[in-house]
């Protein structure tokens, strides 16, 4: 079996019946651009929306390093049909000695409820379970945002509790909701 370094040095590509998740490239960055810089797909997650694209270049850049470090990786989602680049998603931190990790995503305002992230997130689960050989991912989401839990809910995972004022983001505190999936209860 493959270590986690040599796993998210060398990320795969995966595909799904309508998307490719896939490494960044350099020449993502326009399509990143597109959808990064629209305030309402940043109002929920901790990144600020997009004021350039020599943003959005170094933010590809950050990701780019973090392949060549093999630390825990993010895919871009791409439609299989056009191969444009409409969302990222990826783990934010793997815990080994656990066998557990937190995965998170964001996605074009464009493709929202068409059940493109729930596709995204079914694979990487299954990925995460797969390849990584996870007992336990979980995900999070403000909990003011409740389509990204419908999002995980479809997926397969369950709603554990409300974390309070868990983190600070864009000047206020914001509650969060947890969700989380084990090994034995995701079909693979």
């Amino acid at each position: 079996m493959q270590t986690f370094l040599e796993i998210f040095g060398q990320l795969p590509t995966i595909v799904t019946d309508r998307l490719i998740l896939r490494p960044v490239r350099m020449s993502d960055a326009q399509d990143l651009f597109e959808y990064s810089s629209d305030p309402e797909v940043a109002r929920h997650v901790l990144w600020d929306a997009h004021r350039s694209i020599h943003q959005t270049r170094a933010y590809i850049r950050y990701l780019l390093r973090q392949y060549r470090n093999a630390a825990p990786g993010t895919f871009v989602i791409a439609v299989r049909s056009s191969g444009k680049v409409i969302g990222t998603i990826g783990f934010m931190w793997v815990q080994p000695e656990n066998r557990s990790a937190e995965v998170g995503y964001s996605l074009s305002r464009a493709y929202w409820n068409q059940g493109i992230m729930t596709e995204a997130l079914r694979a990487v689960l299954e990925f995460g379970f797969r390849k990584l050989n996870l007992n336990r991912i979980e995900a999070q989401h403000e909990f003011d945002n409740p389509a990204s839990g419908h999002v995980m809910r479809n997926a397969g995972m369950t709603h554990e509790g409300t974390l309070r004022q868990r983190i600070y983001n864009k000047g206020r505190y914001a509650d969060v909701d947890l969700y989380a999936v084990l090994r034995q209860d995701f079909p693979l």
